[in-house]
């Protein structure tokens, strides 16, 4: 019995792809508050006000992070797929779908790339 045939390898690179997936959700979440924080502090701010703050900065900086974010998931998907395809049938632990967690990253890919089009229109 190899490494490969224990279990624990797949789902530890399931948990790696997981953990990729959480990071580029966080990543998405916090670039969209960035991109908002720049229309709170307009609303917040006395009309009479000298703007301190440029307008445009914090939406092009939370659109980046939403992009980064999108990459991230993405490039984890990708990562995780082909771990999978270099497992026999073997290797693979009895009655799990493994494709099920690649579609859940591409999905939160989706999502970013809808909400930096989103942002940007």
């Amino acid at each position: 019995m190899g490494y490969l045939d224990d279990p624990r390898v797949y789902f530890a690179a399931e948990r790696t792809l997981l953990a990729w997936v959480r990071t580029g959700i966080t990543t998405i979440g916090l670039g969209f508050v960035v991109a908002k924080f720049g229309l709170f502090l307009r609303y917040i701010a006395p009309h009479d006000a000298i703007p301190v703050h440029k307008p445009g900065l914090s939406l092009a900086i939370g659109i980046v992070m939403v992009v980064l974010g999108t990459l991230t998931c993405l490039g984890a998907a990708i990562q995780f797929q082909r771990f999978v395809k270099t497992l026999s049938e073997q290797e693979l632990p009895p009655r799990w779908f493994p494709s099920m967690a690649g579609w859940i990253a591409y999905a939160m890919a989706l999502s970013g790339i809808a909400m930096a089009v989103y942002l940007v229109l």
